[in-house]
């Protein structure tokens, strides 16, 4: 019977795992600040979406669609809507979801009460577990330096619809190259 409540208590503590900071999905965008998305980021509003694609994919998309030359390609890179300029600044970020596995962590203690030895863990180094995705944030600005993308701008909506835009023909473009040949 003991033998029996070990094997039953080892294979709950299989799919047990306690999760300790989980990354947010974004099914499809965000606009929230960018200091409570990461606290590295500027307190500037912020679009944020992820990033399924490899790192520095946004960089070279970003290069290539507006002509940059590696030329400040993260830094207020200028866009026009409704003869209006705008600058926008991107970050690649990745936020983190860690666990703590129960699995290892009762084998352990299973495995030194039955052979009754002290100090060595035959699974310590799968207590814990991580898992990281990526973002794209995404800072406006006008020509006066204000936030397009706070609730009270009067053109924010615009300003959204294009950002989406980007995105959308960001995640869809795989030949960054073409936009070398458009004028």
């Amino acid at each position: 019977m003991g033998r029996l409540f070990f094997i039953i208590i080892f294979l709950i503590s299989f799919t047990a795992c306690v999760p300790t900071r989980i990354a947010p999905r974004i099914k499809d965008y965000k606009v929230t600040s960018g200091k409570k998305f990461k606290k590295q980021l500027p307190k500037r509003t912020a679009f944020i979406f992820e990033d399924p694609k490899n790192a520095n994919e946004f960089y070279a998309f970003i290069n290539a669609k507006f002509k940059l030359n590696n030329n400040d390609v993260g830094w207020n890179v200028p866009f026009t809507i409704n003869n209006e300029e705008y600058y926008f600044s991107f970050y690649e970020i990745e936020r983190t979801s860690k666990t703590i596995n129960m699995a290892p962590i009762i084998a352990d203690i299973v495995l030194l009460a039955a052979y009754q030895t002290t100090g060595t863990y035959a699974f310590e180094d799968f207590y814990t577990s991580r898992s990281g995705k990526w973002y794209i944030v995404l800072t406006v600005n006008d020509k006066n330096f204000m936030d397009p993308l706070k609730e009270n701008y009067e053109k924010r909506a615009e300003v959204i619809t294009f950002l989406q835009q980007l995105k959308k023909e960001y995640l869809s473009t795989n030949n960054y190259n073409k936009y070398l040949f458009i004028d």
